[in-house]
């Protein structure tokens, strides 16, 4: 890969060489793809003799990647949610931060300060649009890659210690890559560029179990999770007249069904087998905050609408964002009016041209 070349290899050996307390770090509300690259990273620094590395989140991962975590990385890993201390206290501490699958501080929410005031060098290795550049000694910046995962695989695989080769990893290294990559790709249905392809193959000839995966991603949800995803395809999804489908997740309905992090994943990805949807939305209400994800079919820019009318960005046909309230919206009830709205401009006023 262009963007892979040996200056940049020979520096991250360097700085990795050099550190003795690395930090990794990741966004907030941390998916599958922020904490396979993640864990992935944290194995290799492991096996580069980093015994003191750490990995910082702002909030606790999903229950579906509960299969990722050994031992080990239980104990390395720092929570700021549930001991803001601890995860300050790592970042601080640290000589080196290595940023995943995100492409400016702010995207780490209260981490955010603790990274901005480090004197630590840092390194990005990220596949979203804009990073910040600037605020980062390294970059490693591909928008065309699948993933976070996949493009830290890469890297890896120019790193001197593996020789390109993937079953000198760890076990734990390359099932979390597969890990990153499967859920980012929606198991392959999006953002798949033939070095995904590649990727997927020179992970499973190392020995990766994929159908342990599969199974550990999609088919360990609980009960409620089944019977939500009943009630939103049936009684909340709505569809406009412009091919927008959008379900809005109120805090009630979520407390009713039990949701916990990463219940919904995927869930807006389902509207989009409808023949006249150009673009699906789903939000849930956070706090102070609506968390929107945007998915699209090709030809429509989810990343433009969501950088648009919904505080976010992201890829061209997966993006994200916030309603903040009651900056935008007055409350929850007033969600569907808005998109509903600024959909529709989005669609008649030119701003997909």
């Amino acid at each position: 890969m262009e963007i892979i070349n040996s200056c940049k290899i020979n520096r991250l050996v360097e700085l990795i060489g050099n550190s003795s307390r690395p930090v990794i770090v990741t966004h907030l509300k941390p998916d599958g793809d922020a904490m396979g690259s993640s864990i992935a990273m944290y194995h290799f620094l492991a096996m580069s003799g980093k015994k003191e590395a750490r990995i910082v989140i702002n909030d606790r991962y999903p229950k579906y990647l509960e299969f990722l975590f050994g031992e080990d990385t239980r104990k390395a890993i720092a929570i700021h949610s549930e001991n803001a201390g601890e995860a300050a206290m790592a970042i601080q501490e640290s000589d080196l931060i290595i940023c995943l699958d995100f492409n400016a501080f702010h995207r780490t929410e209260n981490l955010c300060i603790y990274l901005q005031e480090s004197k630590a060098a840092k390194v990005l290795i990220d596949h979203h649009l804009n990073p910040d550049s600037e605020s980062f000694d390294l970059v490693f910046s591909m928008t065309e890659v699948s993933s976070a995962s996949e493009l830290l695989y890469h890297v890896l695989m120019a790193m001197p210690l593996t020789g390109g080769d993937p079953a000198t990893l760890p076990s734990e290294a390359t099932a979390a890559l597969m890990t990153g990559m499967t859920t980012d790709t929606n198991n392959f249905g999006n953002s798949v560029y033939p070095s995904t392809l590649k990727m997927a193959s020179e992970l499973l000839r190392a020995g990766v179990d994929r159908d342990a995966i599969l199974n550990s991603i999609y088919n360990q949800h609980s009960e409620n999770r089944l019977r939500l995803m009943g009630h939103m395809m049936k009684d909340l999804l709505k569809i406009t007249d412009d091919g927008v489908a959008y379900i809005v997740l109120d805090k009630k309905t979520q407390d009713a069904y039990h949701i916990e992090e990463g219940d919904t994943e995927g869930f807006v990805n389902m509207p989009l087998s409808i023949a006249n949807v150009k673009m699906s939305l789903l939000l849930k209400e956070d706090g102070d905050r609506i968390r929107v994800s945007i998915r699209s079919k090709r030809g429509t820019s989810a990343n433009r609408c969501a950088r648009l009318f919904f505080n976010g960005g992201g890829h061209e046909n997966a993006a994200g964002g916030r309603l903040l309230i009651p900056e935008n919206v007055a409350s929850i009830e007033g969600a569907a009016e808005y998109i509903e709205t600024y959909t529709h401009r989005y669609f008649t006023e030119g701003y997909e041209d």
